[in-house]
């Protein structure tokens, strides 16, 4: 599972905590016998600057801060506190983004590093601490197993909001309390990773609101019976996390109940033995509590809105977007009518004009001639109809009528009838590319053969050729200097750019234009991956 965020930054800013949290640490333990003043700044960078690779190295990094944890402690430095922290956070980073054996790696170093803080010189490791050693490694491997297997399911794309929450609740414990850890009866180490743990939870806060809020409420109730250092800090947080309650929680029966909870968490926090309780700073308390619940309602309609409207453009868009096929499509229908109308009536018409006259006609050239039109009138119609069905419904797929091999040498065919003299040059290695590049260079040949007939006449010499050419697919039709004294049939001049549109379409390219022989060449070049049918 990946858990990298936009790459360098955030590394750079986990390097940038873990030693600023060690100088805090340190320099604040300046008294006793110590080592040298100047050990700070390297021993800091020693337990801090890890944390930069603990995002992509979560196990190197925990086995570092393992052995520096050692290290330290041995050397009677108070960077131990920083690295027992530490690597607790970055055992339960293994857990988070690490298989199973890494995490069993990680909590053994752990485990053995902690004992070795734990234990003090002359005085039996007990079989308790033990326990306690293995205990507190157990922890957080438990909350990044639990975060691994829950939060990957509820994901959101941002994550910028959770860090943010995470950064701002670290940074508020560590700052409002880091004057008084070396002033307790625990260790610094405890409480930093107390205040550290309930900062960091923060950052889940928005996808397990009612988890997170029912954490720092047993926090705030720890901290006020064994850490009373940290109490007004885990009460800000828990007031962080009731506003987060209510603006993910749409239920008022469960923002009420949570309010009220609040209430009574923050009675427990402020409430000292020697407090005169009233029923003025009863209400007081209440206001103040009653304040990020309305921050997080006021939040939370300001995203349901946000999201409404969302979901209103998307609708939108979705049916804008099939108001326009269903106006495109009603055009094609319309396109389609009128094609059907006008010109199938009139082609129909020449076919059973041409069928009529070829009964009626001797044999000869005439009849051959009636027999062409009324074939190629049947093959127009044809045709046309699957234009037509194409039109009405550009998602079906169109029939394939022939082969466009076949299609090549009937066209070639039908114009030696018409009188050219037709030269076919049809590679059989363009059986294996694509079918949409062979269906093109047919309807090519067909349509340069007729440009052939209309502009040169009959008697004028044609070489056809379509080849297979690497990754394309080559066509070419080349005419000789057309015979004199002929009549040119009419033309509608569509006829080459038609064709350029058809190139276009599939990524080809197409030239036109005399030779040196006082001729035409016609050459079309079109992508044809091999293997496509």
């Amino acid at each position: 599972m990946s858990w990298r965020w936009r790459g360098a930054p955030l590394d750079l800013l986990l390097a940038a905590a873990g030693v600023s949290l060690d100088l805090l640490m340190s320099g604040q333990a300046r008294m006793g016998d110590l080592p040298p003043a100047y050990t700070v700044g390297p021993l800091a960078l020693l337990v801090g600057a890890p944390m930069g690779f603990v995002r992509r190295w979560p196990l190197p990094t925990a086995l570092w801060l393992s052995a520096a944890l050692a290290c330290t402690d041995q050397a009677g430095a108070f960077s131990s506190n920083t690295a027992q922290v530490l690597l607790l956070v970055a055992v339960g980073v293994t857990a988070y983004s690490a298989g199973w054996r890494s995490v069993i790696i990680a909590m053994a170093a752990s485990g053995v590093a902690t004992a070795v803080n734990l234990a003090d010189p002359g005085v039996a490791f007990t079989a308790n601490s033990w326990m306690y050693a293995a205990g507190i490694t157990i922890f957080p491997v438990i909350v990044g197993g639990y975060l691994r297997s829950s939060i990957g399911e509820l994901e959101q794309r941002d994550i910028t909001p959770d860090v943010l929450l995470a950064a701002g609740g670290v940074a508020q414990t560590v700052l409002s309390t880091w004057t008084s850890w070396h002033s307790g009866g625990h260790p610094a180490w405890v409480i930093g990773l107390f205040a550290v743990g309930a900062g960091l939870a923060l950052g889940v806060a928005r996808r397990l609101p009612g988890l997170v809020f029912l954490l720092q409420g047993i926090v705030l109730v720890a901290a006020d019976t064994y850490l009373p250092e940290v109490v007004n800090s885990c009460l800000v947080l828990t007031l962080i996390a009731l506003s987060v309650f209510a603006m993910r929680v749409a239920s008022w029966t469960w923002t009420v109940v949570a309010y009220l909870a609040t209430c009574l968490l923050a009675a427990i926090a402020v409430v000292g033995p020697g407090t005169e309780v009233t029923g003025f700073r009863a209400a007081v308390l209440c206001a103040l509590v009653i304040t990020p619940v309305a921050i997080g309602r006021y939040l939370g309609i300001k995203q349901a809105a946000a999201a409404a409207e969302r979901l209103r453009v998307r609708e939108s868009t979705r049916l804008t977007v099939a108001q326009v096929r269903a106006d495109q499509l009603a055009e094609r229908e319309r396109i389609a009518r009128d094609v059907h109308d006008i010109v199938a009536h009139h082609v129909g018409a020449m076919v059973l004009r041409a069928s009529a006259a070829r009964y009626t006609a001797p044999d000869g050239p005439v009849a051959d001639a009636l027999t062409d039109i009324r074939e190629t009138g049947h093959q127009v119609l044809e045709d046309l109809r699957g234009l037509i069905d194409l039109l009405r419904d550009p998602d079906r797929q169109p029939d394939l009528l022939a082969d466009p091999a076949d299609v090549v040498r009937e066209a070639a065919e039908r114009m030696s009838a018409a009188g050219l003299v037709v030269d076919l040059d049809l590679d059989p290695g363009t059986d294996h590319t694509s079918l949409v590049a062979r269906t093109s260079a047919a309807r090519i040949v067909q349509e340069g053969l007729t440009n052939v007939l209309k502009h040169a006449g009959p008697g004028t010499e044609v070489r056809v050729s379509v080849r297979s050419a690497g990754d394309s697919l080559a066509v070419e039709i080349r005419n000789g200097r057309p015979p004199t004294g002929i009549e040119r049939l009419p033309s509608s001049g569509r006829g080459l750019a038609g064709m350029r549109e058809r190139v276009r379409t599939v990524g080809g390219t197409l030239t036109a234009g005399p030779d040196e022989d006082g001729g035409w060449v016609l050459a079309a070049n079109l992508p044809a991956a091999r293997g496509i049918a």
